[in-house]
This record gives structure tokens, C-alpha cells and sequence, in this order.
């Protein structure tokens, strides 16, 4: 590394840039971005001309604030689907190369607009990436970060507006200035596929704000809000999300009862064939038999399925009747919403979700990691599959729904349904992914609740099924409620967790487990403690395939395969 120690005072901002000779290519090779000269491509872009001053401290903006054509939105996906019972995955997880990182305005643009804020960042940036002493350069480092924050709530604010799309990337992505990224790197993000075309809730950070904006998602929940403050939109607003809950629950109840109706006259048909295929007798004239023990045995059952079909009939009569007044609820309060403008969600829910982004990333890094929003080249693996995209994140879930099959199963009402969170992916240094919320406090019957990934982790698989891990361990305890310490999954693995006089945070040491349990123990490598396989193995259990495979790799998998078989004799599992 070039060497400038023990720099003292203000430094010009016109020198970080390198010399007209270097920037002619007579100088050395400064392909490492904390050399002592910046890459003269990077002062093109951040608008430093040949008649800025030296010694001038401000920023040379020239026309950088000038005003872009709007770039187009990308939308959401849609309602949930309770007939989908796993994921689909994508075709392609990348497209041809994108232009958009080697235009030589991006920088401009993704800056323009923004006032002081922008040209705050723009200052600060430049000194960071000047700094060649590691004190200094941290010192800065540490300005720039809240620098940047606000830059990203100034830009997100305006989501809804139309964005120009370097400032959508700079949300989306974390990159503010392309060439803080090797060209090998840009090549590679210039691949990754924009618009969602999965159909999984699965959404980058603009398209997320861009739908809480809209009003088709309702803010995140945190701890400082109140329902005292909420206004009135948002009560009419929290109230419609739980009477939809009760309608989407209530609709499913349907469902099933159809699908029992359906099943037992498929099985009627099938008893009225048996009863009207009569044997013949031979001897006389072919004449049909009377009915045999089978058809008999069928006339018994039919009248026993006519009996529960004409009770299963009220029932759904009765759920009908319950679900038009439902019905109702939901469009008297949609009306109502309508009337005082609930779906115009003010600026200030957007600045408040923005601040909520910054504080899922700030958990997927931890207290130990690198909080730095950019993307720097130094930062981040070079491999397509290595990042938190869209498509590698959607196949990863797959994956992990396949070792655990009732990942996202949940139950309402004696209903059990498939629900994917809304799943938001972070553009940070984080190695786990969060579980933020596992529904929403308004509607826990059919709400997605919500998790947050980051998108450049050491070990993507691993972060991903952390956020897994985590929203196991939530649903568990709210399904057990006060009794999460002594019942189910949660109370089991606490009692052990208490009887081994562990210290620290029981959820942290049960997602550590978890993943063990879905990257190491359905390989068949013994990772866990006998006591916590165990219970694994009971409330988090792999699919039947996945057993048969483990039993034959090692007695401790024989022992757990054949305590399911008891369970299975006694019917007690």
C-alpha cells in the first residue's frame, strides 16, 4: 500500500485525484482503490474538471444536481396462493449484461437531487477513498456510513416518484460509485436479473419500500410504535389486514371442507360401481347373483357416507354465511380506506421503513461485523451463485423446504397452511439472515410476516437458512405462547439448553444448531449434541426420503429412525 502517514488537518478534496500525467496513463498502475491517487475513471465521474482549484475544500459538482428522466418501476408479486405447496425454480438466474454500470454518468445521476446530503457523501467519499493511513481512513469510514443512510432515505423517500435507475441500483445494490467494484465485478452485476419474474415474495430493497409506499404491504413493525399513535388510516388500515386474515382463513376453511365433500363422493361412485357390477349364475340363464359380502359391506358404508354428507353439507352452508359477513367487513373497511386515503402512505412511513432496512441490515452484520453500505471490491466474493440475488436466494429456500418440509407450514383454526414470508433482501456484509416478524401482529391467519437477507455473506446457503432457523424458532414460540419454555420445540430445546448451564441468548444458540442441522446433519455428519438431534429430528423432521438415507450412516440416525417406527405402532407421534 502507498504510503502518506500521519496525515494531519483538512485535505483538499481536488487531491485525491491523480495528476494530468497519471491520469494519461504515465503514471503507475493504481488498480487498488486505497493507493494514494484515485482511478482517474472515478474523478470523471465524480465531476472534478480540469479547472477545479487545489486547495478548493468544496466539491465541484458543475452539474450534478441537474434533474434525469424517471426510469420505470418494477411491481410486486401478488396474493398468497394456499394451493401452492412448494417452490418453483427459476429457469435462469441471470440475463445478458446490462449496460447501466459503465455509464459514465451513474454517479451524477444516483447523487443528483439530493441537496447537502448528496454533496455531504460526495465529499466524504472522496476523502475515504483518498486515505491511505488506517486510522484516517476508519475515521472517515465511520462518517461516511450514517452519510450514506441518509442519502438512502433522501433517494427511497421518493420511491413511488419514479426513480432515474443508477439511484434505484444505489438502493438496490449498494452501488453509488461503479468503480469501487473491479470491471470483472460490475461485468458480473450487470447480470443479475431486475424484475421479479419468480412470482415469490421475495423482494429487493426499492421493490419493498416501493410496496409498503403503495400501501400494499403494511410498514414493518417495531417497538416504537404505539397503536395510541397510529393515525386514523392506520387503524382502519390494521384493522382490514386482521378481518382479511379471518376471511382468508375462513375461505381455506372452505376449502377443505369441499375437498372432504368431494372425497366422499368420489368414494360413493366408486361404492355404487361395486354394488351394480353383480356376479352371474350360469346355470341360470346368466341371471345376475344377489350381492355378495363386498357389495353388502359397500351398501353399509354408503349409507354411513350419506350420513356425513349430509352433515358436512350444513357445515358448509354455515361457513358460507360466515364468510359473506366476513365479506362484507372486508369491503366496508376497504371503502372506509379508500375514503380517507389510507393507500397514500405519507412520507414519513416511508422514512420510518427505511430506518427499519437500516436496522435489518445492522442485525444480519452483528456488533462484530462490517456495517460499510457500499460495495467495494475488497468486500464481496466474485461469484454470481455467491450472492444474495433473487433467483440463488429462491433456490436455496428450495432447498432448505426440502429438509424441512413444514418450514412454512402454519396453523389457523385447526388449519394448517403454506405461507412464504415477504423476504427482503439487504445489500450488506451480513452472514445471517433475520426472521424480522413471523406474521403480522394484525393478521396471524394468513399474514406473510417478514425476513431480511443479506446479499453478501461469506456463505449465502448458511445465512439463508439462519433467517430459517430463526423464524422456526418465532412461530414455535408463538405457537406455544406463555408456555414456549416448557412445551413443544422451543421448551425442549430450552430445557436442554438450562440443563447444560449455557450462557448467551437461547434463540442465537438454537439458530447455530439449526443450521448444523439442515447444511451438516442431513449429510449425515454428526454435528449436534445427541439431545438436540433428537429433538430436531422429532420437530423439525427431515422428509421420509431424506430418513431412509440417514438411517443406514450411523447408529445414532438408526436409533431416531426406529423410535419413529414405535411412534408410528403406538400411534403416538
Amino acid at each position: 500500500m502507498n504510503g502518506i502517514h500521519g496525515v494531519t488537518g483538512s485535505t483538499p478534496v481536488t487531491s485525491i485525484f491523480p495528476s494530468r500525467a497519471m491520469a494519461n496513463g504515465s503514471g503507475p498502475d493504481n488498480s487498488d482503490l486505497f493507493s494514494g491517487d484515485m482511478d482517474p475513471e472515478i474523478a470523471a465521474l465524480m465531476g472534478i474538471g480540469d479547472d477545479s482549484s487545489p486547495g478548493d475544500d468544496s466539491p465541484g459538482f458543475g452539474d450534478l444536481f441537474e434533474t434525469k428522466t424517471p426510469a420505470e418501476n418494477t411491481g410486486g408479486p401478488g396474493e398468497i396462493d394456499m394451493a401452492i405447496r412448494t417452490f418453483t425454480r427459476p429457469t435462469k438466474v441471470e440475463e445478458d449484461p446490462k449496460p447501466v454500470f459503465s455509464d459514465k454518468d451513474y454517479y451524477k445521476t444516483a447523487l443528483s437531487g439530493e441537496g447537502e446530503t448528496s454533496k455531504r457523501v460526495h465529499q466524504l467519499l472522496g476523502t475515504f477513498l483518498n486515505a491511505t493511513d488506517p486510522q484516517d481512513r476508519s475515521m472517515h469510514r465511520g462518517r461516511l456510513i450514517p452519510a450514506y443512510w441518509e442519502l438512502f432515505r433522501s433517494i427511497t423517500s421518493r420511491i413511488t416518484s419514479g426513480l432515474p435507475q443508477p439511484k434505484v441500483l444505489m438502493a438496490r445494490f449498494g452501488m453509488l460509485l461503479p468503480t469501487m467494484v473491479s470491471a470483472e465485478q460490475r461485468q458480473m452485476m450487470s447480470k443479475i436479473i431486475l424484475k421479479n419474474q419468480t412470482g415469490e415474495p421475495i423482494h429487493y430493497v426499492d421493490e419493498w419500500l416501493r410496496e409498503v409506499a403503495q400501501g400494499h404491504i403494511a410498514a414493518s413493525a417495531t417497538d416504537e410504535t404505539k397503536p395510541s399513535q397510529r393515525s386514523e388510516p392506520s387503524k382502519i388500515g390494521a384493522l382490514l389486514e386482521k378481518q382479511r386474515g379471518r376471511y382468508d382463513a375462513q375461505l381455506n376453511l372452505i376449502r377443505n371442507v369441499v375437498q372432504e365433500i368431494q372425497t366422499h363422493e368420489q368414494s360413493l361412485k366408486e361404492k355404487i360401481e361395486t354394488i351394480a357390477d353383480h356376479d352371474v349364475l350360469s346355470e341360470f340363464d346368466n341371471l345376475p347373483a344377489p350381492y355378495n359380502d363386498t357389495q353388502r359391506s359397500a351398501i353399509g358404508e354408503i349409507t354411513n357416507v350419506m350420513r356425513r354428507l349430509g352433515i358436512v353439507n350444513k357445515e358448509l352452508a354455515r361457513h358460507y354465511n360466515e364468510l359473506e359477513g366476513l365479506r362484507e367487513q372486508v369491503e366496508n373497511l376497504k371503502e372506509k380506506e379508500n375514503e380517507v386515503g389510507a393507500v397514500q402512505v405519507d412520507r414519513k412511513v416511508i422514512v420510518e421503513e427505511a430506518n427499519t432496512v437500516r436496522q435489518m441490515a445492522k442485525l444480519c452484520v452483528g456488533r462484530q461485523g462490517n456495517h460499510f453500505p457500499l460495495l467495494m471490491k475488497q468486500y464481496f466474493r466474485g461469484a454470481l451463485f455467491e450472492i444474495g440475488t433473487r433467483e440463488n436466494v429462491l433456490n436455496l429456500l428450495a432447498d432448505a423446504e426440502h429438509l424441512d418440509p413444514e418450514i412454512f407450514f402454519r396453523t389457523f383454526k385447526m388449519q394448517t397452511n403454506r405461507i412464504v414470508p415477504n423476504i427482503i433482501l439487504i445489500p450488506c456484509y451480513g452472514d445471517q439472515g433475520v426472521c424480522w416478524e413471523p406474521f403480522e401482529r394484525f393478521n396471524r391467519a394468513s399474514s406473510r410476516g417478514r425476513m431480511a437477507i443479506p446479499m453478501y455473506p461469506k456463505d449465502l446457503r448458511v445465512a439463508v437458512v439462519a433467517a430459517l432457523g430463526d423464524l422456526r424458532w418465532q412461530i414455535a414460540k408463538e405457537k406455544a405462547q406463555h408456555y414456549w419454555m416448557e412445551e413443544g420445540l422451543t421448551g425442549w430445546y430450552f430445557q436442554w439448553f438450562s440443563d447444560q448451564k449455557m450462557r448467551g441468548d437461547v434463540k442465537d444458540a438454537f439458530i447455530q444448531d439449526y443450521i448444523l442441522w439442515i447444511t451438516k446433519e442431513s449429510e449425515g455428519t454428526q454435528k449436534l449434541d445427541k439431545e438436540v438431534r433428537g429433538i430436531f429430528w422429532r420437530y423439525t423432521p427431515f422428509p421420509q426420503d431424506v430418513k431412509d438415507r440417514l438411517k443406514n450412516r450411523g447408529f445414532v440416525y438408526t436409533e431416531l429412525y426406529k423410535k419413529d417406527q414405535n411412534r408410528a405402532m403406538s400411534d403416538g407421534y
